[in-house]
């Protein structure tokens, strides 16, 4: 690889506020914010509207969406009568 062209690869912390939820991991995003992490490091912080803990398709909150009658309103609406 070539020096100086990559942005710095290191450790971030992803935090969803709406489900007090957070995850390390690593990022070449940037932020400005910086959390203390439970190891007793600093790093910088990203604030994500949803994430596994908040999600319905992971939380199994989701709707269940009816589509039993989609053939049937397709012929209601276009089949010869």
């Amino acid at each position: 690889m070539k020096e100086g062209i990559h942005p710095e690869y290191r450790p971030v912390v992803f935090r969803d506020p709406g489900a007090d939820f957070a995850f390390l991991t690593r990022s070449t995003i940037t932020s400005d914010k910086t959390i203390e992490w439970t190891d007793g490091n600093t790093y910088p912080v990203v604030d994500v509207d949803v994430s596994s803990a908040s999600h319905p398709f992971y939380t199994g909150r989701s709707r269940v969406l009816d589509t039993a009658g989609r053939v049937e309103r397709f012929k209601q609406r276009y089949g010869r009568t």
